[in-house]
Formats: C-alpha cells, sequence, structure tokens
C-alpha cells in the first residue's frame, strides 16, 4: 500500500469490528468511475478482507467510523444504528455568534434531485432530522466552536443544519457562502465520539478521537 493510500488509524478492534479514525478527503466507499476507488473501505478491506461498511461519512468529514469483521456483527450494529442505539458526537467549527448557548434543529431534509448531491429542508416530503447542538468555545474572528449530536443520521444534516440556522460550517464548499468556503481549507467538521453496548457482548464501547482542529 502506497504511502498516499495507507491504511487509517486504527482506534479500537475486536474479533467482530474494527473503528478507524478516516482522514478528511477520502471517499468512505468507492464512488462512480476508476478516479473515485480509492476510499476507506478499499484501504481497510486490503489488509482485512472480511471487513464490511456499516455507516460512512461525507468525503469532506474525518474522524471515527466503523466497520464490521463478519456478517452477524454488520447485521447486530447495523441494527443499532436503525433503532439509534449508537451515540455519535461531531466536533465543528462555525462562522457566527448563536444567542444561545445549545439548542435543537428539527428540520425536515430531502435530497435536491435537480443539484445532487446536495440536501434542502423539505416539511412536506423530507425525512424528520434532528440535530443538538452546544456551543463551546467563541473566538473573536466571529467564529465558535461547536459540539454536534445527530439523532437521526441523515445525508448532510449536520451541515444543512447548521447553515439553516444561519451559522454555516467553515470551509464547507456547499453549504455557506465563498467566503465561509475560503476560511478554511478542509472542512471543519469531525467526528469525535462513537459509544454504543457491543451487540455481541453487551460491553459498553466508547471510542474517542480528538478534533484535529
Amino acid at each position: 500500500m502506497t504511502a498516499d493510500k495507507k491504511m487509517p488509524d486504527i482506534l479500537y478492534q475486536d474479533g467482530d469490528f474494527i473503528v478507524l479514525n478516516k482522514p478528511a478527503n477520502l471517499l468512505s466507499v468507492p464512488g462512480r468511475g476508476p478516479h473515485k476507488q480509492d476510499c476507506l473501505s478499499a484501504r481497510v478491506q486490503a489488509q482485512y478482507p472480511a471487513a464490511l461498511i456499516v455507516h460512512r461519512l461525507d468525503y469532506d468529514t474525518s474522524g471515527i467510523i466503523l466497520m464490521a469483521l463478519n456478517k452477524p456483527a454488520q447485521s447486530a450494529i447495523s441494527r443499532l444504528f436503525q433503532e439509534r442505539n449508537i451515540a455519535k458526537t461531531y466536533i465543528a467549527v462555525v462562522y457566527g455568534q448563536p444567542q444561545a448557548e445549545s439548542g435543537s434543529v428539527d428540520l425536515a431534509m430531502r435530497c435536491d434531485y435537480e443539484r445532487r448531491p446536495l440536501q434542502i429542508i423539505d416539511h412536506e416530503q423530507g425525512k424528520q432530522a434532528l440535530t443538538h447542538w452546544r456551543v463551546l468555545e467563541r473566538n473573536e474572528n466571529n467564529t465558535c466552536r461547536v459540539e454536534l449530536t445527530p439523532y437521526t443520521g441523515r445525508s448532510h444534516q449536520l451541515r444543512l443544519h447548521m447553515y439553516s440556522l444561519g451559522y454555516p460550517i467553515l470551509g464547507d464548499n456547499l453549504y455557506g457562502t465563498p467566503e465561509t468556503h475560503a476560511m478554511s481549507p478542509r472542512l471543519l467538521l469531525h467526528s469525535a465520539q462513537l459509544s454504543f453496548s457491543h451487540p455481541l457482548t453487551a460491553e459498553f464501547i466508547n471510542i474517542e478521537s480528538p478534533s484535529p482542529f
């Protein structure tokens, strides 16, 4: 495996699961076309051929991602995701200063079919999407660091919800403004914590990945 296609750092591993720290600007699974075959799942499967994808992170997002090492584990952990029995926490840096210290965004979402991969708020045809947020640090340059806890797991949910509040995530090339996109060379969104009860052993698993920004 070449240096530019190295195996992501392993944060946790047992006989059923492997948890990795995905770098930003890496696909979770292969895309369409030969130029989009390099991805986290391919790099992991080169070393662990039985590894199976369970969930995804956006190309731009860094942080914790879990893969199963066998079919029973994949089915069991997928059920936990579907039943929302896995807690996920993200760290982001957004533009603007929310008046409150915490809150929730409950805005239904769907794909913008004419402008894929963009998502839009749609209260009639969209699916439920709920995000809890909390301010961690307020910065002098009119930005702040926030903790984001998604209750649902819609595509681009955190990015669209913060944008809809009026606080786009820095470095976001899909939502926000050219100015907020230019404020960071990468999307400042990181999956920082994942916790769940192991579906096969009942052991409580808590994985943390410090934010790189």
